[in-house]
């Protein structure tokens, strides 16, 4: 059976990740892969994470399975963050959530569970998108086709194209929109933009399938969400699939959530015993321990707090980032405008140069990026920000 079979092409950032280890440049950059990293190129955990992680070492009793679901209290929290506590459709009680193994487990959750409402519906995607997303809704056997988001050329958004292409989309089909800080161009609705996009969904009835990554690195843990709420107060059928991996830095731990709404509570609770069978067939069960860090960090007034801290600092330091390497680009004689760097949010932008130029950083000054030019911001410092700004500048 084996012999059969034909090697996959390699994950281009996993094959990055170990180019860059062997490279033995006392000045290497990692650009590559998109987890966050302090100002030493670390990647902490939390001091809010330690504490319930402590809490939770004192207080576990037993190893045995959750459920399906996962933890009751996880999923009120995770849904009352992303929706809002006084959202309609919480208050209309048509939201249920499980968690899941990571946001990638959310997603693939939410594949299945398309499926299975409908085993024809095409999935439309942001051209472009992160990598994985495309290869996960064909795993389940969704059909997958784009929709125009990003212009490479004027680095901004082809928002009337957008609009264009949705307004042509069935109502048994799927749009996934990236809720904040898209991944991989950085580019992001505005409020008017997202409000016009939520008017189009229920103008055309499509089910929005909101991908929420990076709650509280763009602009902030409430305004990151405009878009999430204000859509689950509007549409009768949404699908959410959300991720601790970043904004509480447990990315090992693998713990997200999977919401769905229903147009009302029976609804609701229908679509959400397909959801448990979706599960079951999957996994079973989801991981125990992220979702318990997540919950006593949510559930204590300090330790929200001490987190929602330590969030500001990392998404100031990731905002900073930006307007670093921009200043440094026009301080040492760049003539090309790089100001829509500063324009963005998240953790990603793309340089808006050629594989060709991305092959020369990479094999004469060790700057490590993939060939699409995307760049983690995060990689970027004040000891690496010079040799890299005077690496772009040599290449241009």
């Amino acid at each position: 059976m084996f012999n059969k079979l034909t090697a996959m092409p390699a994950d281009p950032i996993l094959g990055l990740l170990t180019k860059y280890r062997e490279d033995n440049h006392v000045q290497k950059v990692d650009l590559g892969v998109g987890v966050y990293k302090d100002e030493t190129g670390h990647t902490p955990i939390l001091s809010c994470v330690k504490k319930a992680e402590k809490y939770r070492l004192d207080t576990e009793s037993t190893k045995v399975y959750i459920g399906p679901t996962g933890s009751a209290d996880f999923n009120r929290l995770m849904s009352e963050l992303a929706f809002g506590t006084e959202n309609p459709a919480i208050m209309a009680n048509r939201v249920r959530t499980v968690s899941t193994p990571g946001g990638t487990g959310a997603l693939r959750v939410a594949a299945d569970f398309i499926k299975r409402c409908n085993p024809n519906a095409v999935l439309w995607v942001s051209d472009p998108t992160w990598a994985n997303h495309t290869g996960l809704f064909e795993a389940a056997g969704i059909t997958v086709k784009t929709y125009p988001y990003y212009d490479y050329k004027t680095k901004s958004l082809k928002f009337d194209e957008m609009k264009a292409a949705l307004s042509q989309v069935g109502s048994n089909d799927v749009v996934l929109l990236h809720a904040c800080c898209h991944n991989p161009s950085g580019m992001d609705l505005n409020q008017q933009q997202w409000d016009e996009i939520i008017a189009l969904t229920v103008e055309q009835g499509f089910t929005p399938l909101i991908d929420m990554a990076y709650q509280g690195f763009g602009d902030g843990v409430d305004e990151d969400a405009y878009g999430v709420r204000k859509m689950a107060a509007s549409v009768s059928n949404m699908i959410l699939c959300s991720s601790c991996s970043k904004n509480f830095g447990l990315y090992r731990e693998r713990i997200g959530a999977c919401s769905i709404i229903g147009k009302n509570a029976a609804a609701s609770d229908i679509a959400f015993s397909v959801l448990l069978y979706v599960v079951r067939c999957i996994y079973s069960m989801p991981p125990a321990h992220g979702a318990a860090i997540v919950e006593t960090i949510l559930g204590s007034e300090e330790l929200k707090q001490e987190w929602l801290d330590e969030l500001t600092v990392m998404r100031d330091r990731i905002n900073g980032n930006r307007t670093m390497l921009v200043n440094k680009l026009k301080e040492i004689g760049v003539t090309r405008n790089f100001d829509f760097i500063t324009h963005q949010k998240g953790m990603f932008s793309f340089l808006g140069i050629t594989p060709a130029q991305v092959a020369q950083l990479q094999s004469e000054y060790s700057v490590y990026m993939v060939d699409s030019s995307r760049i983690s911001i995060a990689g970027i410092g004040t000891g690496n920000v010079d040799y890299l700004a005077k690496s772009i500048a040599k290449i241009l």
